[in-house]
């Protein structure tokens, strides 16, 4: 497997994975009606950058990075995944969370932040926390999941610098 920057000629397979884990309202916030144009604009415009996860040329998982907040917080970045049904528990989520890390620290980020985990996301936070990121806070019922109802979410975060204060 090979992690590369994406580029929008990707984005053909980047939907076919972004569409239905959207569609299906699980664990992201975006509108479960998202279209293909706005999935772009999502995914491959508004993100710093966006990587894909790839073999044999068959995209297999995707992630973005971006600045999480302007200012005085802009040395915590933001990330999403998505992998594909295929390649779930190949622990391809894993690859691209540690990939995104060493980006972000290449382009100056201090932290990460993963700011609206659905609670009903066991398997993310499971990864999350063995990867080294702490539940910091706790929205009570701030995810509406299709069939669970309002569920918690959860705000993520790990500091990536090496040196406590740089």
């Amino acid at each position: 497997m090979h992690i590369r920057e994406a580029t929008l000629a990707d984005f053909d397979q980047i939907w076919t994975i972004f569409q239905p884990i959207v569609a299906a309202g699980e664990t992201y916030a975006y509108p479960r009606d998202t279209t293909r144009a706005q999935a772009i604009t999502f995914w491959m415009e508004m993100p710093r950058k966006t990587f894909v996860a790839e073999e044999n040329g068959t995209i297999l998982g995707t992630y973005y990075i971006k600045t999480n907040q302007l200012g005085g917080g802009d040395h915590v970045c933001n990330c999403g995944y998505m992998v594909s049904p295929a390649a779930r528990g190949l622990g391809l989520a894993s690859s691209m969370c540690v990939h995104s890390q060493e980006i972000a620290k290449s382009l100056g980020y201090k932290a990460m932040q993963f700011n609206f985990v659905a609670s009903t996301n066991e398997g993310a936070v499971r990864l999350w926390t063995k990867l080294g990121f702490e539940t910091v806070g706790r929205l009570p019922k701030a995810f509406h999941h299709p069939s669970k109802g309002y569920v918690d979410a959860l705000v993520m975060y790990k500091w990536l610098s090496a040196v406590a204060g740089t």
